[in-house]
């Protein structure tokens, strides 16, 4: 299985199903049902215009952008690929602006932390998305 996607530009009608199959084929049930909005975060984005669609993905550069810039060493080459460790991210988007090919982005996911006083706090959390 080839480790990349390669959007064909012409070919592309801006269905989006290739964002749905990218996530899907990332869950470990491989599930359509299970999709939620929240969990809907897939790794390649449909850019549609007046006359034209297509899609960007990351393209795993080999000296990444977005690495080279994170403030908190929160992308890294991991066996091959660029990964983002999600609990040294803190939602700053200097990886954003630094991709060549906007493939990065960040989402804010709501959470609950522990106030250390015994209550449960709501807040949200910036991730770099790739």
């Amino acid at each position: 299985m080839n480790r990349f996607i390669i959007a064909d530009a012409s070919k592309c009608i801006g269905c989006r199903t290739c964002e749905v199959a990218c996530v899907v084929s990332h869950q470990e049930n491989q599930d359509c049902a299970s999709l939620t909005p929240e969990t809907f975060l897939p790794r390649i984005h449909v850019i549609k215009g007046v006359n034209i669609s297509t899609a960007t993905v990351c393209r795993q550069c080999e000296d990444a952008p977005c690495a080279n810039v994170c403030p908190n060493g929160a992308i890294s080459r991991d066996k091959g690929f660029v990964h983002v460790m999600q609990e040294r991210c803190i939602g700053c988007k200097t990886c954003v602006v630094a991709c060549p090919y906007g493939a990065m982005e960040v989402v804010v996911r709501p959470v609950i932390r522990n106030s250390g006083a015994g209550l449960n706090v709501r807040a949200d959390k910036a991730e770099a998305n790739k």
